[in-house]
């Protein structure tokens, strides 16, 4: 497999015009502010999206963008798997508004909380129900060992299984219509 093709917020900012944005963060996530112009297709629909994004590259260079970039790599690798050639954005939205680039944000939108945020505290909830149950019976411990066990997992190998849970729920879900729109437009 080829490597993966990164641009800087810079580069991806000084390009913007002919990049084809697509935005792979939850739609929580995306409602908090995204690139200008970023389609929001959420990891977790990225396969279901591929005629789209096939039709999408033909026309242009895709541009696949997270927070960190962690997310949009992957997503290109699945892509490069597809024969679909992506970029990603290196360091993610947090870059980008880092150098002080615009964010978009729809109006009327409501915003969820940010993944991270959701993923801290869910974390710290379960582990302190876990401490404070342990207290009455010891074997409650056990979910607070679980939690940071997963927590140091996910450091290891720079994934997160809560994440990909709570991503899983309602508020953390495209509409579908938002989601058929995003295809439509980009097959063109």
């Amino acid at each position: 497999m080829a490597p993966i093709i990164a641009l800087t917020a810079e580069q991806a900012h000084a390009r913007l015009h002919e990049l084809i944005v697509i935005d792979v963060r939850t739609p929580g996530e995306y409602a908090l502010g995204h690139v200008p112009g970023a389609h929001n297709i959420p990891l977790d629909h990225l396969d279901a999206a591929l005629p789209s994004l096939s039709a999408a590259a033909e026309r242009g260079e895709l541009l696949v963008v997270c927070a960190s970039g962690a997310r949009s790599a992957t997503a290109c690798e699945r892509l490069a798997d597809e024969g679909i050639d992506a970029a990603t954005l290196s360091g993610g939205t947090t870059a980008w508004t880092q150098l002080g680039h615009d964010t978009h944000r729809p109006a009327g939108t409501r915003s969820p909380w940010a993944m991270e945020r959701q993923v801290r505290l869910a974390a710290g909830s379960l582990v302190l129900a876990g401490l404070v149950a342990g207290q009455r019976w010891s074997a409650a411990r056990v979910l607070s060992a679980s939690v940071a066990g997963g927590l140091v997992f996910s450091a290891v190998t720079n994934t997160c299984g809560m994440a990909r849970i709570l991503a899983r729920l309602p508020y953390n879900q495209p509409d579908a219509t938002d989601l058929d729109a995003t295809l439509a437009a980009l097959k063109g």
